[in-house]
Order: structure tokens, then C-alpha cells, then sequence
């Protein structure tokens, strides 16, 4: 038996098992969703408990073995290259899906090198999640706000799907086999990279009139961004599946971080605002109320009664920033900086001297 009849041996005990995706109604490109969704529909339907047909029950083990492998990732890999046997196999080694003996390394052996090498070309495929600065200041952040952002995305041409062409080659975007002649009767096939290859068994038209600047286009969108209250710096507001499009590809995602723009009054470490408020010799001596308006409006008071120090933080409760939790404010710090006049008159020195009395 030469080495060619012997691939073709082992190729059909890789091809000639149960189909699992068969079994559950979906593709080897369908998504963990997809299959999820399926699975449920069917174990309803198929269910001992409420079907009493005959041949229910071996249906409803089949479907729960089918959702078993689908809906592991490993196991679903090693399906999808190997079959049903090298999935048996590995479950027969305790799970370890790269040890050796698997029908990928009998295959090498004999020459056939990326046979079984798909490593879920089928599976689903996202192009890359788009990350953008979102730029808010700290009254959005008290107060929340929804606004619209528009910005420019690929997505596909509109008339793609007539820019594209069968071929038997193409084993998943950018994937095509190649077969070379080693000896007559003996062939080996590897896998080569090749852009035109949009996904199994499709390839891409070069210069395709109806798609003339390419698979892809830029176009402007907006989405609706809500910014809740107690937001913070570096935080991520995401919508999926939004990004750029691609053939064969789920969109990525395209992910908001915030970044605050610094505010003329307040300072702010997580839930808790800081302010610095300038007062004269006088107050810091015999008392004072500050007001001012807060983010929203309101009217902020702090009675001072005691004599004030120089740098003296007072804390008020309650008047920091929103917590994200719903619960309450976090804590307003303010901090009194004493402003000490530069020079006093004569009369101003004795005014002192008499009230406060002399050490001199």
C-alpha cells in the first residue's frame, strides 16, 4: 500500500462521522450564539419529558452531544480538524488536545502537511475593535448626558457579493491551499496566505467594476452616546459590532474612553470633588460664610466660625460626585488659603497691636 493510498484511508475515516452541525441545524460558521439558540429550540422539542414519539429520546442524547462539542471551544476545534474519532481521542487522553497521535500528525507524516490545520477558519472572525477618545467635562460627568458623535467607518461596498467568484482553493479569508506534485500519483497540499481569499470557497474579483475603489468604503455614521452620572476618567462607553466591516468578518467593536477636561474649579479623585478657596486676613480671623454655585446650580453654603489656619481643609459631606452605584454623593474637600496683605500702615499696625495686644 503506497503512502497515497494510505492518506486517502485515513482522510475517509476523518470525513465519514456524525455532522454535530447537521445535527443542530447550523454551520461550521454559525457563532457560539447561533449554536446556544439552536441547541435550546431543539432539547424543547426533543425533550423525553414532553416528547413521547418514538426515537425522541436518541434524538434528544444526539442534539445534547452535538452542543457538548460545539459549545466548547476546544473540542469544537479539534472536531472541525480532526472528526469525530480525533475528538474521541482526545477525550481518551483527559482533554489534552495538543498531545501527539492526532490525525493532523499521522497526516504530516506522510507528507500532507496543513490538511487538518484549519484551526476554526470556519469559526467566527472579527476585525479589530476601534478605540476613540471621547473628551467630557466634569459637569457632563455630574450631570449625565446623552449626545450624538459621529464619526467614519469601512463598511463593505454595496454591491461586494457580485465582486466575488467560487474557488475551491480559498479554505478562509487570506487562506488557499496549494497542491504540489512530488511524484506521480503523490501530492502535497499546504496552506499559503492569499488576500483575494474572502472565506471558503470564495474568492475576490480583481477590479471588479462594481466595487471600483475596493471590498470596502468609508462612510460617516453617528451612534447615540449616554454618559452616566459618576462617570469617570478612562472609563469605556462600547458598542458592538459597529467597527469596521470586512468580507467573511463580524464587525469589531467601537469603544468611547472617556477622558475629563480639566475644570477651572473643581478637582477629582473618584467620587470626591477638591476645591481651593482664597480668603482675606480678616475672614481667617474672625469668620466667614462662603457660597458658591455647584455643578448642577444649586447653591453651595459653608459657615466658618473658628479662626482659619493657613492651608485648613474643611470637609462637606455629600457634595461630591454622583455615584455610579445610584448611592448617594461621594465628599466635597475644601481647602482655605489665607491671603496675608503684602505690607500695613502705620495706623493699621497700631489698630492691630491695641485688639489683639503687643508681645514687643
Amino acid at each position: 500500500m503506497n503512502r497515497f493510498t494510505v492518506f486517502l484511508a485515513l482522510a475517509g475515516l476523518v470525513l465519514c462521522y456524525a455532522d454535530y452541525y447537521k445535527t443542530l441545524g447550523v454551520t461550521k460558521k454559525s457563532t457560539d450564539k447561533e449554536i446556544k439558540k439552536a441547541y435550546r429550540k431543539l432539547s424543547l422539542q426533543y425533550h423525553p419529558d414532553k416528547n413521547k414519539e418514538p426515537g425522541a429520546s436518541e434524538k434528544f442524547s444526539e442534539i445534547a452531544r452535538a452542543y457538548e462539542v460545539l459549545s466548547d471551544e476546544e473540542k469544537r476545534d479539534t472536531y472541525n480538524r480532526y472528526g469525530e474519532d480525533g475528538l474521541k481521542q482526545q477525550e481518551a487522553r483527559g482533554g489534552q488536545g495538543g498531545g501527539g497521535g492526532g490525525f493532523g500528525d499521522i497526516f504530516e507524516q506522510f507528507g500532507f502537511r496543513g490538511f487538518g490545520n484549519q484551526q476554526r477558519s470556519d469559526r467566527e472572525r472579527r476585525t479589530p475593535n476601534v478605540e476613540l477618545p471621547l473628551k467630557v467635562t466634569l459637569k457632563q460627568l455630574y450631570l449625565g448626558e446623552v449626545f450624538e458623535v459621529d464619526y467614519v467607518r469601512e463598511v463593505m461596498c454595496l454591491n461586494w457579493k457580485e465582486c466575488t467568484k467560487r474557488s475551491q482553493d480559498c479554505q478562509g479569508p487570506g487562506i488557499k491551499i496549494r497542491s504540489q506534485q512530488l511524484a506521480p500519483g503523490f501530492v502535497q497540499q499546504v496552506q499559503v496566505r492569499d488576500e483575494k481569499c474572502i472565506g471558503r470557497g470564495e474568492m475576490w474579483k480583481s477590479n471588479c467594476v462594481k466595487c471600483p475603489n475596493g471590498k470596502t468604503v468609508p462612510e460617516k455614521t453617528s451612534v447615540t452616546v449616554d454618559v452616566q452620572k459618576g462617570m469617570r476618567n478612562g472609563e469605556p462607553i462600547t458598542f458592538e459590532n459597529i467597527a469596521d466591516e470586512k468580507v467573511s468578518h463580524t464587525a469589531g467593536d467601537l469603544i468611547f474612553i472617556l477622558q475629563e477636561r480639566k475644570d477651572e474649579v473643581f478637582g477629582r479623585d473618584g467620587d470626591n470633588l477638591y476645591m481651593t478657596v482664597e480668603i482675606p486676613l480678616v475672614d481667617a480671623l474672625v469668620g466667614f460664610t462662603h457660597k458658591f454655585k455647584h455643578l448642577d446650580g444649586h447653591e453651595v453654603t459653608i459657615p466658618v466660625t473658628e479662626v482659619t489656619e493657613c492651608d485648613h481643609v474643611k470637609k462637606v459631606s455629600g457634595e461630591g460626585m454622583p455615584r455610579r452605584s445610584g448611592n448617594g454623593f461621594g465628599d466635597l474637600f475644601v481647602t482655605f488659603e489665607v491671603d496675608f496683605p503684602d505690607k500695613l500702615t502705620d495706623e493699621q499696625k497700631e489698630g492691630i497691636e491695641k485688639l489683639l495686644g503687643s508681645t514687643r
